[in-house]
C-alpha cells in the first residue's frame, strides 16, 4: 500500500479549508484513503467531520495511506502538499 509520512505545516493547522480540499481530492479518486495520527488514531478521508475531529497542528506528524491502483501515488502526493504546503 502506498503511503506518505507528514509533518503538517500548513498555516494554522488543519482548520476547514484544507480539510475540504482534502475530502474532495479523495472523494474524485474515488479509493478509500486513511490518516493515521502519531497516537494510532485512524480516520477515512471521505469525512469532513472525522478529520475536524482530529484537530491536526502545525508540527503533528501523519501517515496518509491508500490501496495501491492508478492515480494512488499522485494522490497522496496532493494530500500531502494540502498538509505540508511549500513555502
Amino acid at each position: 500500500m502506498p503511503t506518505r509520512h507528514v509533518i503538517v505545516s500548513a498555516h494554522n493547522g488543519v482548520h476547514a479549508r484544507p480539510v475540504a480540499e482534502i475530502v474532495r481530492l479523495v472523494q474524485a479518486h474515488g479509493a478509500p484513503v486513511t490518516l493515521r495520527t502519531s497516537d494510532g488514531t485512524t480516520v477515512d478521508l471521505r469525512s469532513v467531520l472525522a478529520v475536524m475531529d482530529l484537530a491536526l497542528g502545525t508540527g503533528d506528524a501523519v501517515e496518509l495511506q491508500t490501496a495501491a491502483g492508478p492515480g494512488a501515488d499522485e494522490l497522496l502526493d496532493e494530500l500531502a502538499a494540502v498538509l505540508a504546503p511549500a513555502s
